[in-house]
């Protein structure tokens, strides 16, 4: 589908939108990360308290095991996490290949390209972290364009400025409703000559549909998006959960575990759930990192009489 025009108004403001980040990003990485960081945390959490009412009761119904002080110290450190992700999104305004090298890093490298070369492949992650730098995959298997499936910004000024930070080398942008199509025409002869990996965010709130499938997601029922079950299971495509670890501020390492080899017998939902049981673990290992201001369980579970 083609991307809305802007008006020369649209164009004005997303070019200086623009500038503002490329500025930020060539900044000191104390000034952003020890100064602006701090700033922003600050404001989000004793001056906006932005979602706050979302953020508690959503821990609270994850973690009814854990005392309220706890929750409470996760909770602050989850704010911590939410200033830090806008400076990591910002900082990719300007990314050089080597830069980009130093603030995403792999597990088990050499293992992982050995798997995964020549083969087309799905990368399923969560608003984990800062989830955008895993859009460098493509910076470690030069033969890979990893491609980033994402649903458009109803701001269209926005939705241009995303995708220039999401676009990079050996990386692209399709919209989801527009991703099966495009693998389906792109999966012969890849783009550019290289195979494809389709990575999803999957821990989003979907619609919900007569046929929605439930799970018993941190004590509460949930559906997630099925889109990457159904790619693996119609082209035949490995699927890997991508496990992200937080080194320090502005800094991550991603391991890649496998969920499905593209070839076993498996019944309806069995690929999603290994996914939310992988989801599930990392967030309950790092839970501030978790993106916990997400309206997520807006949907409730029909009743079932009889």
């Amino acid at each position: 589908m083609k991307p809305a025009e802007l008006t020369t108004m649209q164009r004005i403001g997303l070019e200086m939108l623009w500038a503002t980040a490329r500025l930020f990003a060539v900044m000191p990485y104390w000034f952003k990360y020890y100064i602006v960081e701090n700033v922003l945390f600050f404001l989000l959490f004793y001056c906006l308290r932005y979602r706050m009412k979302v953020v508690t009761a959503n821990l609270r119904n994850s973690f009814p095991e854990k005392s309220e002080h706890e929750r409470r110290v996760i909770r602050r450190r989850f704010y911590r996490t939410l200033a830090e992700l806008f400076v990591d999104t910002v900082n990719m305004a300007h990314m050089s290949p080597e830069k980009a090298r130093t603030v995403i890093g792999v597990k088990d490298l050499e293992a992982h390209t050995a798997a995964v070369h020549g083969r087309d492949w799905i990368a399923m992650t969560a608003h984990f972290g800062c989830w955008e730098y895993c859009s460098y995959w493509g910076l470690y298997e030069r033969s890979q364009m990893l491609v980033a499936v994402y649903h458009p910004l109803r701001s269209v000024v926005m939705e241009r400025f995303y995708r220039r930070l999401r676009n990079f080398d050996n990386s692209m942008t399709v919209a989801m409703r527009d991703s099966l199509r495009f693998y389906l025409r792109n999966r012969e002869k890849g783009v550019d000559g290289k195979n494809l990996v389709m990575g999803l965010i999957a821990d989003q709130n979907p619609p919900l549909r007569p046929d929605s499938h439930w799970f018993r997601f941190l004590n509460q029922d949930t559906i997630f998006f099925d889109g990457g079950e159904k790619l693996a299971l119609r082209c035949h495509l490995p699927v890997y959960f991508v496990k992200m670890e937080r080194l320090q501020r502005g800094r991550y390492r991603m391991c890649f575990e496998p969920i499905y080899d593209g070839e076993e017998e498996v019944a309806p939902n069995v690929i999603t759930e290994r996914y939310v049981r992988k989801l599930e673990a990392m967030i309950r290992e790092r839970p501030e990192l978790w993106m916990w201001s997400h309206r997520r369980w807006k949907r409730k579970r029909p009743h079932v009489n009889g």
